[in-house]
């Protein structure tokens, strides 16, 4: 199945990034593309707690997620939006950042909330509390599709190696990493850890990505890595965005999953250990 992988770089406006990332869909549906995954919070990145409480919606609100639907319906493709930051349920004050992987229907048949909220202090005075404005998922979720099953996470879950193994181990013949990479530690880890969740699990890795900077304050800068990048489950790259926005475009091919466990079957081979004293 051709897949395309789109990079963008999303602002404070959801509107103006809906208009962006839909012309990126429709020209991945022009290049043939049949399955086609958005990045980390497609449809926003703001600079404060308060911007974010004002431009964005709930669920059953959301002009992007409605949008996405219908392209998906009208286009009979199959589309991931990497994340939509959307408010909680629960209380507007607070949010989610939530994954959804939708079918030729436009029906919703998978949803994932992020799970590790990125809370980093970074070299040269970058800083990042996600947990201050989002809400952290508590389930990990596995979808069962007639394009194979595909595990679900969000951009720093990707440090975090045994969610995916459960997900490998339950079946999953892909994995989806949307991200908003920050450039620092895109530099020095992202085509490594990527490569290696592929190849620890014999899965497809794909993962779009915000790409270029967001926005600007007091001096400093938000800035994300791009590079929107698939691997096989060999750990070979098919594809590599760079930095510009656009999308790429690859071939998706279960077989090589199911050869590449044949010839590795690690995912299968946990031996049962005791922790050091």
């Amino acid at each position: 199945m051709k897949t395309a992988l789109v990079q963008m770089t999303s602002t404070d406006s959801p509107a103006k990034n809906l208009a962006s990332c839909e012309w990126l869909v429709c020209e991945a549906v022009a290049q043939g593309a049949r399955f086609i995954l958005t990045p980390e919070v497609s449809n926003c990145i703001a600079d404060s707690k308060a911007v974010l409480g004002a431009v964005l919606c709930r669920q059953e609100d959301d002009p992007f997620l409605a949008r996405m639907r219908q392209l998906a319906a009208k286009n009979n493709i199959w589309i991931l939006i990497g994340s939509l930051g959307l408010k909680n349920e629960q209380a507007s004050d607070q949010f989610v950042n939530r994954s959804f992987l939708i079918d030729p229907l436009g029906a919703i048949v998978a949803q994932y909330d992020k799970i590790h909220m990125f809370d980093v202090d970074l070299p040269g005075g970058e800083s990042y509390r996600e947990s201050a404005s989002y809400v952290p998922g508590r389930k990990a979720v596995l979808a069962d599709t007639k394009i194979g099953k595909i595990g679900l996470s969000i951009c720093y879950d990707l440090r975090f190696p045994m969610l995916y193994r459960t997900l490998a181990q339950a079946g999953a013949q892909v994995l989806t990493i949307p991200a908003a990479f920050a450039q620092t530690t895109g530099e020095a880890h992202w085509h490594s850890l990527l490569r290696a969740r592929a190849i620890e699990n014999g899965a497809y890795v794909l993962a779009p990505a915000q790409t270029g900077v967001h926005y600007a304050k007091d001096g400093k800068e938000r800035r994300s890595y791009g590079h929107a990048l698939a691997v096989s489950p060999w750990g070979e790259v098919l594809a590599d965005a760079g930095k510009d926005v656009g999308i790429c475009c690859f071939d998706l091919d279960l077989e090589a999953v199911t050869l590449a466990r044949k010839r590795l079957p690690s995912l299968m081979q946990d031996s049962l250990f005791e922790g050091p004293e």
